[in-house]
């Protein structure tokens, strides 16, 4: 009996084997980083802090996939390529950077270091995707509902949709990369401009 048993279990342990040795393999995948802006500002610094959060959103978009709407309302994905970081995170920290580089609001933080600022900038990302359109142009599409909050008190103070599209010369990753790229400094700069104006009128 036992004998029985030590049989099937090595009969079960070589079909295991063999079934992992059939399975294919993953497919290679590229890593993209959001492409950096290298432009700067000179100005004076405001005497406020300013804590950005990660936006919120949707499943398709909460993860590193880099998202395509190739027809209607299908969300799919670029094959064999993904961001370096969550898609929230990406677009945080874009604005972060650009934040810095602008040189006015200088005591800056992010939401994981949880550090007690004046203001606070979130809200929810709702598009950050490639999209088709008739013909077989090519677009990248940013959509960002922003809130500047008041740090403690929670408060809202001001909210605003902002909206970047981005056309594209080629279908290509690469290609679509560099449109999100110049799509997010778009966005930087609308948003950096508009929450600077926003909190300096509070602070009067």
């Amino acid at each position: 009996m036992k004998l029985s048993l030590r049989l099937a279990a090595l009969a079960t342990t070589l079909s295991l084997a063999t079934a992992c040795s059939i399975l294919p393999q993953s497919e290679p995948v590229d890593i993209y980083r959001l492409p950096v802006s290298q432009t700067a500002r000179s100005a004076a610094p405001l005497d406020w802090s300013l804590r950005l959060n990660k936006p919120l959103a949707s499943e398709a978009l909460a993860g590193p996939r880099i998202a395509v709407i190739p027809q209607g309302d299908v969300i799919s994905s670029y094959k064999g390529a993904r961001w370096s970081d969550p898609t929230p995170m990406l677009v945080r920290n874009r604005l972060l950077d650009g934040f810095q580089r602008d040189g006015r609001v200088q005591r800056l933080s992010a939401d994981d270091s949880n550090l007690q600022a004046d203001y606070e900038l979130g809200g929810e990302l709702q598009a950050f995707q490639s999209e088709y359109r008739p013909g077989g142009a090519v677009e990248v599409v940013i959509r960002y509902d922003a809130r500047l909050v008041q740090g403690r008190s929670q408060r809202i103070l001001a909210s605003k949709r902002f909206e970047v599209r981005q056309p594209l010369g080629s279908q290509q990753v690469p290609a679509v990369v560099a449109g999100f790229g110049t799509a997010s400094d778009q966005l930087a700069r609308q948003v950096i401009d508009w929450t600077v104006s926003q909190a300096q009128a509070k602070n009067q």
